[in-house]
């Protein structure tokens, strides 16, 4: 059974919003911030501060559940962020141990 995550980024104005899943939560957010990949729409776009995210014991779930966010408005993506997170501060801080539950 392998975990799974979604995660919503923006850039440091805030204006642009990335949806992503993940089996590695920790790992791929460092991706986006070191522009790993140069020519993804993140590195283009200076997508690099991790704003929402959710996590499921299974990746299926995840991907499901990415779906059904990408499926919805920008509004309610920020209404999705503001729940949680209503300072839009980097919560990258906050998962740099999640894989590591003990």
């Amino acid at each position: 059974m392998k975990p799974g995550f979604i995660y919503i980024m923006t850039n440091i104005n805030n204006t642009v919003l990335y949806t992503g899943v993940t089996s590695n939560l920790p790992k791929r957010i460092n991706e986006h911030k070191e522009k790993f990949f140069e020519l993804s729409f993140t590195s283009k776009y200076n997508i690099n501060k991790l704003i929402y995210w959710e996590s499921f014991q299974e990746i299926g779930d995840a991907i499901f559940r990415e779906k059904q966010i990408k499926a919805g408005s920008r509004q309610k993506k920020i209404d999705l962020i503001n729940s949680i997170n209503p300072e839009w501060r980097d919560l990258a801080e906050d998962i740099k141990d999640i894989m590591n539950p003990f």
